[in-house]
């Protein structure tokens, strides 16, 4: 099942859901499949773990990274690239905005309402059950409303990512699945895909699953790791 995203993508999601290690394999995927892809980095709540940590390997894949001006990359003040709001208004292929977790991040997105009006994006709330605030549909559901009414934007997709970094196991990622598909049932909303790290797609069943599967080589790794390079599988 083929996983295509086009014009301008809002990922949001509460901390811990891995948002940001989505938008970034969302990025390479859709490059990798040929198409003009820019990400925006809007996380300017959470200090670790920025989609702007890649800003240089996604460059080497052709990927435009956008962030805020040099002298503000480690701030945690709401500072946002004027280049921001012009990509919203001129996208073309696939614009991925990573927004900031919960409400906080909301409110940065709300900033931008008014470049989002000619074209409302596509917001899609990335999911991990296995984290205690996502661990229920009542959770889930709570954190989409405070994201939604922070950001004045409506949640219009799904994204499961149920992981436990390195211990994460195939029987984990499908019952995540199942959460999955009971939370868009419960939200009325489309699971647009799920994750599952590399190493596992092989016990993954992914024949049986109706919605798409997004491989995920992690990069967003503590200090003590190193990444492999993002790109292809290797053989």
């Amino acid at each position: 099942m083929e996983l295509r995203l086009a014009g301008i993508v809002v990922i949001v999601g509460s901390y811990g859901s891995g948002k940001s290690e989505v938008a970034i394999h969302l990025a390479i995927h859709h490059r990798l499949a040929g198409m003009p892809v820019r990400l925006a980095d809007l996380d300017l709540v959470n200090p670790y773990f920025r989609s702007r940590e890649l800003r240089d390997p996604l460059a080497q894949l052709g990927i435009e990274v956008v962030l805020p001006a040099r002298q503000y990359l480690h701030s945690e003040l709401p500072v946002l690239s004027p280049v921001v709001a012009g990509i919203i208004r001129q996208a073309e292929g696939l614009t991925l905005l990573d927004a900031g977790g919960d409400p906080v991040g909301g409110r940065v997105l709300a900033a931008l309402g008014d470049a989002f009006a000619a074209a409302p994006p596509q917001v899609l709330q990335v999911v991990n059950p296995l984290r205690p605030a996502t661990g229920t549909l009542a959770g889930c559901l709570r954190v989409r409303r405070e994201i939604e009414a922070a950001a004045k934007l409506p949640v219009t997709g799904l994204i499961g990512n149920a992981n436990l970094i390195d211990e994460t196991t195939a029987r984990q990622i499908e019952e995540g699945y199942r959460f999955m598909q009971a939370l868009a049932r419960e939200s009325r909303l489309p699971l647009v895909c799920i994750t599952a790290a590399e190493e596992l797609l092989g016990e993954v069943a992914a024949a049986r699953l109706a919605c798409p599967l997004l491989a995920i080589r992690r990069q967003l790794v503590p200090p003590w790791k190193t990444a492999r390079p993002p790109g292809r599988q290797e053989e």
